[in-house]
């Protein structure tokens, strides 16, 4: 069968008796016109799976294989110039980032049609057709005028599709895509993957990564549940998710089940509250006459799709950004709009948890050293500080080892909850939680969500902004939806969840990737 035939892959880090594993697999397959979805946790090897597949396994590494066919080609010992010649003809590879992987000084059509100036004759005017062309095939909107821009200038949505479309230019009969669908949006990745299956129905060989087993349930034929390098399962999806046979299986699919919203007591002390805020960048209003309120022991939602002015709010209630009409208070006093110089000695009491830990601690500083500074800010003596950094960093389910420890020797997810352990050092009256949970794996983001859930029950304030409505669902007692910059929808969990009213949250609602009752 032409497709993908791997056989005794073996990826290694050094050599002799120095040399350790790190991805075995056995066997696999994937013929023409099937979707085979690779799963698992990062770091279990996936992304390197989808690397040897393409010769682009980074070095120092050693690959080794029995069998590496890809369209009928063994590219297992292949040169580089061989594999060249392999690359975007018969198999193509769709990354994670597309704003990292397409150029951001070309413009899309050069991008796309790159392909085609490597593997084709055509002319430069032909490309730049072709593109056009592609682009309509993958249905991005006014394909003749994204084609003359550039990447920053379109959507999260639109630049993925982009670079499926580049994938496509020299019509490979084998298409690798590594976790396309990672920190967009329900809708559009909705879109993408039902673009990825179309993509199988017409014939081509489709080997998809995901740490997420419930958005690919619904287009793969068959699942390959990896850990630790290793196949631990595999099977026809329908199967291994009604009867999973591997624990770690089960934990996935544990993870990947949301809970239903649930009813609860909260405050009647109003600490927060947004009074038809109003932001404008140039002629655009990225958000516009939103008004929120939170009480104490209280958590809102707040969802949509990127572009629709969440993280402007946030900064606006952060008082990070001013507004330009509208203002904030905190505690019933005035927030925004003041100089920082008037909010620093409330500062403490709101707090912000952003998207990208990495981005928000020193790499030269320990983790504790980070903490510590927090806790003197808020006026804990010194002598206090070890023993409260061990303390916050147990109540966000970390060993209070990690306090020695550096940013770049932690996990995504850890890292994540010493940035939720900073952010309760100075005791703040309100969390701001800007996406949270986007980009972690569902194991992980189970995980978090269980410490935000501790954390809300132990009386903790919060705001959540999510672009995923059933991680909101599960903590908020009241959301609001927002799409354009304006709130097109607003009612507890319960309601929204049962009887929306608007037909963007409905569309939200049913862009939702659900895995059946276990």
């Amino acid at each position: 069968m032409s497709g993908i035939r791997l056989q005794g892959l073996v990826i290694a880090d050094g050599a002799g008796e120095r040399s350790r594993e790190l991805v075995r697999v056995d066997e696999l397959q994937v013929a023409p016109g099937e979707c085979v979805a690779v799963v698992g946790e990062s770091g279990a090897g996936k992304s390197l799976l989808l690397r040897a597949l393409l010769g682009l396994v980074p070095r120092p590494l050693q690959v080794s294989a029995a069998r590496m066919d890809v369209d009928g080609v063994d590219i297992a010992g292949a040169s580089e110039r061989e594999l060249r010649a392999v690359r975007g003809s018969r198999i193509a590879l769709v990354g994670q980032d597309a704003l990292v992987a397409l150029d951001p000084l070309r413009r899309v059509a050069d991008e796309v049609s790159e392909p085609l100036a490597i593997h084709t004759d055509l002319r430069r005017r032909a490309r730049r057709a072709r593109a056009v062309g592609l682009l309509t095939d993958v249905a991005v909107d006014r394909p003749a005028l994204r084609a003359a821009q550039y990447p920053h200038e379109l959507s999260g949505g639109m630049r993925q599709r982009s670079l499926i479309a580049s994938a496509l230019a020299a019509d490979p009969p084998v298409l690798a895509l590594d976790e396309p669908t990672t920190a967009i949006d329900a809708t559009v990745q909705r879109r993408v993957l039902e673009l990825v299956r179309s993509l199988a129905d017409d014939g081509r060989a489709v080997v998809l990564v995901s740490h997420d087993i419930a958005a690919v349930s619904a287009i793969a034929d068959r699942v390959v549940v990896m850990r630790d390098g290793h196949v631990v399962e595999s099977g026809a999806t329908a199967s291994v998710i009604a009867s999973p046979s591997h624990p770690y299986t089960r934990e996935l699919l544990t993870s990947a089940r949301r809970r239903a919203p649930e009813r609860r007591m909260i405050g009647d002390r109003e600490l927060l509250s947004a009074h038809n805020l109003t932001r404008r960048f140039a002629h655009t209003a990225a958000v516009s006459d939103v008004s929120l309120r939170l009480n104490n022991a209280e958590v809102v939602g707040v969802v949509g799709e990127s572009g629709s002015g969440k993280s402007t709010l946030v900064r606006m209630l952060l008082g990070a950004e001013q507004p330009d009409d509208g203002r904030v208070t905190l505690d019933g006093a005035a927030w925004s709009p003041l100089p920082e110089s008037a909010r620093r000695s409330r500062r403490t009491r709101i707090q912000l948890v952003a998207q990208n830990p990495r981005g928000a601690f020193l790499p030269t500083w320990t983790i504790g050293r980070t903490i510590g500074e927090a806790l003197a800010a808020a006026g804990v003596p010194r002598r206090e500080h070890a023993a409260r950094i061990a303390e916050l960093l147990e109540r966000v389910e970390l060993d209070p080892a990690f306090a020695g420890r550096r940013p770049r020797t932690l996990s995504g997810g850890q890292l994540q909850r010493a940035a939720i352990a900073r952010a309760l050092a100075v005791a703040p009256d309100v969390l701001l939680l800007d996406e949270p949970l986007s980009a972690l794996d569902v194991s992980v983001a189970s995980r978090i969500l269980a410490v935000l859930r501790r954390l809300r029950d132990e009386g903790t304030a919060m705001v959540l902004v999510s672009h995923d409505l059933a991680v909101v669902g599960e903590l908020a007692d009241r959301i609001l939806v927002m799409r354009a910059g304006h709130v097109v929808e607003e009612g507890t969990a319960t309601e929204i969840f049962s009887a929306p009213a608007h037909a963007f949250t409905r569309e939200l609602l049913a862009s939702r990737a659900v895995l059946p009752p276990s």
